[in-house]
């Protein structure tokens, strides 16, 4: 079931900073703080799939802060596994010291709430949640184990996100940031069409 347009849940878990510390109780609404947030859910630290994603990720982090989106990363792992997999290179089956955080959802009630537990393995589904300011999930997008995400695409869901919320135009399919927007009307998608 989708959760778009919903309240994001709240959740308080152990996690790991960017500085390799480790707090109990991290709260996600109190990280939030009226932001836009990426929250970004993989199966299992040292797997094979997931070091694509949390490294691009992390490649990617500082369009993410230019437009001012905090992110989130969890899996059932303990803070300790997330630890040792940051302190680990690429080159040996790590991701390095990514720049966000990392939630441990040992107990699993965070993909539960969530609604993206894989029904046979126990572990997350490739989930990722755009969350704007008022804690609205805007976006959802889950993934089979096997099938990676494009990190550009969530940076353009966020863009497009922005775009409609700023200035009121529906964005079309393949709409980029710097391309127009269509005005919600008849004549509005008609003049696109005309246009392209």
């Amino acid at each position: 079931m989708s959760l778009v347009t919903s309240y994001a849940p709240d959740f308080t878990s152990s996690a790991v900073l960017k500085d390799n510390k480790i707090i109990n109780n991290f709260n996600f609404r109190k990280f939030s703080k009226k932001k836009m947030v990426v929250i970004f859910f993989w199966p299992m630290d040292f797997t094979f799939v997931c070091p694509t994603e949390l490294v691009m990720l992390d490649k990617l982090y500082n369009e993410f802060e230019l437009r001012k989106v905090k992110i989130i990363g969890i899996s059932i792992d303990s803070p300790f596994v997330h630890i040792a997999w940051r302190n680990t290179s690429i080159y040996k089956g790590g991701i390095g010291n990514v720049k966000y955080i990392m939630v441990s959802d040992i107990k699993r009630k965070i993909q539960k709430m969530y609604n993206i537990e894989h029904p046979k393995l126990g572990v997350a589904l490739r989930a990722t949640f755009i969350i704007d300011k008022e804690n609205i999930i805007r976006h959802q997008l889950v993934n089979d184990l096997p099938i990676g995400r494009n990190i550009k695409e969530t940076l353009r869901t966020i863009d497009a996100i922005n775009f409609h919320d700023n200035n009121g135009e529906v964005c079309p399919s393949e709409w980029k940031k710097g391309d127009k927007g269509i005005i919600p009307s008849t004549q509005g998608i008609i003049k696109y069409f005309k246009k392209k």
